[in-house]
């Protein structure tokens, strides 16, 4: 029965993983080849490239709504027609309007493949294996994203951007198979016992829900707004210049993809450990603390000049606890959702990760560009301290009894 279980965790996130390589392509390529895409301006990169993310502050109580009144199975196979449509977009429309058209579609797409997989999560799981199986959840379905950065960017050098746009929208297409076979036939609201009523507001008057909430916006402000925008713009401050490896020309971007493709090449084994040893007697919290206290830690040292191998350690110290903190908030998250409303909360949460990964870049620039990044990376460290001490005054006073 297990097996059966933890197989649709599995499942829904492959089949994320082959949505998402379309949008993790469009990453390395469309700052490189944008005329390519009928574009006139960079600027427009820039639009496109956060407007999928923008459109779903909206979308997401919506999609919310569809998946407590339709079900399960027709919101992923939903999904993967979206995913395959905005992908094969990328390859063949040309100009910036019809691809902000497709970049919304794309929003709408991966709004409801995230709240399907979180939903899956938590319908499968119980305390016991929450946090492995979120961590199992995120980390296969990041393989996506390191599957379309690096053979999406190789394959249109090699080939064009045409053949990889169709390639990757086919493999999503064929991911509909495994959506009829193993994606069940459920509405969400259907599965609710009465302390779990999807139509049960009440989870807002809960200190629980706000905790998590304010968490996920701030790992999601630091980590996919604020460090990966700067990531490049502090790898050429600390690196004098570039360096010739191999006959190969080293610089700030290259190392960047580095550290990137690092760290989607171990989540999948290293964020379903970490959530094992959070279902543990360890506790989510404690992990939380720690790793919110060593975030900080390292963006203090960020601001510093160090050795170049130091900063390498520094960044790589960082996205090992950046894998820590996704998967143990979301799974915190999810711990509520179990006590309150499941669609109610976890569209909440999606919500407030997503306003905080589109919040991130601009409080970054705007500081960076009025003051320094050294400035920037001093207030965020101020920042993840506080929140790892609001978490430990959390803890001691044993305040939130259910969650330790």
């Amino acid at each position: 029965m297990g097996n059966t279980r933890e197989r649709k965790v599995t499942v829904i996130a492959l089949i994320t993983a082959a949505c998402i390589l379309g949008d993790a392509m469009l990453f390395i390529v469309m700052p490189i080849y944008w005329r390519d895409f009928g574009l006139t301006a960079l600027w427009q990169v820039g639009v496109l490239l956060s407007a999928n993310r923008l459109i779903r502050l909206p979308i997401n109580p919506l999609v919310g709504w569809f998946y407590q009144h339709m079900e399960k199975r027709t919101g992923v196979i939903l999904a993967i027609i979206l995913a395959a449509v905005s992908t094969l977009s990328y390859g063949w429309l040309k100009g910036f309007w019809l691809l902000l058209l497709m970049r919304c579609v794309w929003g709408v797409a991966w709004s409801l493949l995230r709240l399907g997989g979180f939903l899956t999560v938590i319908e499968v799981s119980n305390d016991q294996t929450r946090g492995r199986l979120m961590g199992k959840y995120n980390g296969l379905w990041g393989l996506g994203g390191l599957t379309g950065m690096l053979v999406g960017g190789l394959f249109v050098d090699v080939f064009s951007l045409e053949l990889v746009a169709t390639l990757f929208a086919t493999i999503s297409i064929i991911s509909l198979l495994f959506a009829f076979r193993y994606i069940p036939r459920t509405k969400q609201g259907s599965q609710s016992q009465p302390k779990n009523n999807d139509n049960d507001l009440s989870f807002w008057r809960r200190k629980e829900t706000w905790a998590v909430l304010g968490t996920g916006f701030m790992m999601a402000m630091v980590i996919f707004g604020i460090f990966l925008s700067t990531l490049s713009r502090l790898l050429d401050v600390q690196m004098n210049e570039s360096f010739v490896w191999l006959g190969i020309t080293i610089g700030a971007a290259t190392v960047a993809g580095f550290i990137q493709a690092i760290k989607w090449g171990w989540d999948p084994f290293l964020a379903p450990l970490v959530g094992k040893v959070s279902d543990e007697k360890f506790g989510r919290i404690k992990i939380l603390i720690l790793a919110f206290l060593v975030s900080g830690l390292t963006f203090y040292l960020f601001t510093l000049e160090v050795a170049f191998w130091f900063l390498l350690i520094l960044l790589l110290t960082f996205q090992l606890m950046s894998t820590i903190l996704v998967t143990v908030s979301d799974s915190l998250a999810s711990d509520v959702a179990t006590q309150t409303s499941k669609v109610g909360l976890m569209t909440a949460y999606t919500v407030a990760v997503d306003l905080g990964a589109a919040f991130g870049p601009l409080f970054g620039y705007v500081i960076v560009d009025y003051l320094s990044l050294g400035t920037l990376y001093l207030l965020t460290a101020i920042l993840l301290g506080f929140v790892g001490v609001f978490w430990l005054l959390l803890l001691r006073a044993n305040s939130m009894s259910k969650l330790i």
